[in-house]
């Protein structure tokens, strides 16, 4: 199990990257609770390192029967990522008292089998994941599974006269199309995303091109040039001197 563990956290280690197509959850006030319930600290720190990355609020759990205790005090969650094998109490006995309080969820677990699979698919779990898994698909499903609950915001973003489509990729100033490079169209969202937070160049980098990105960071300076004057952002989006900037609505 530890050399599964093992490998398995060497894969999320690469972290993921924006990408055009996936709803990223907005960040602020509203972001999205996501339960991560799994007993492996370094597989349950990856998992919440890239849900935070996305833009979604993890909150760990290492117990069965702590999170059991919990759950009866608080139950505001959008979503819940569920281990099997959990010392206290297991993945399904955890599943039934996750479905009373309607959350969904996904398990992701080492159990690979079909009993188990189907077990867990007929006791009401949304989705089952096998692990090892990669970070980018299980976005894609919770992502899924979040609008299948109607727990997804609307796909347009509003600021000031401006119009934002995340599904069509269309921005809209005044009742006008804009037209956007696909790069200053995902910077734009990435500003939205972390708003009224100052974000640096090397973390929009990461972002858009990757972990590995090894060009000018500069480049992000001329993306955001070009929003400015597109959408006359320039009182929107903020420099802030020798760190990056902050979109302020």
């Amino acid at each position: 199990m530890r050399c599964i563990a093992s490998s398995f956290t060497d894969s999320l280690q690469k972290t993921i990257v924006f990408f055009p197509n996936f709803h990223y959850n907005i960040a602020g006030d509203d972001m999205k609770k996501i339960l991560v319930i799994e007993d492996e600290t370094a597989i349950n720190d990856l998992i919440c390192m890239n849900l935070e990355i996305a833009g979604y609020q993890p909150i760990p759990f290492f117990d069965g029967m702590e999170f059991s205790r919990h759950l009866k005090e608080q139950d505001d969650y959008a979503l819940a990522l569920l281990d099997i094998m959990l010392p206290g109490k297991d993945g399904f006995e955890l599943l039934g008292e996750l479905k009373e309080h309607g959350i969904p969820v996904i398990y992701l677990t080492a159990k690979g089998d079909l009993p188990s699979k189907v077990k867990g698919l007929r006791s009401g779990a949304e989705d089952y994941m096998v692990k090892p898994f990669e970070m980018l698909e299980l976005l894609v499903r919770m992502d899924n599974i979040l609008k299948r609950c109607g727990k997804v915001e609307a796909e347009e973003i509003c600021i000031r006269d401006v119009v934002i489509n995340e599904k069509k990729r269309t921005v809209h100033k005044n009742g006008v199309e804009i037209s956007m490079q696909p790069m200053e169209f995902d910077c734009l969202l990435v500003f939205w995303k972390y708003r009224n937070r100052v974000i640096t160049r090397d973390q929009i980098l990461n972002i858009l091109w990757g972990v590995d990105f090894e060009g000018e960071s500069r480049t992000v300076d001329v993306h955001v040039g070009n929003i400015r004057k597109k959408l006359d952002f320039s009182d929107v989006i903020i420099t802030v001197p020798r760190v990056g900037y902050r979109m302020e609505v």
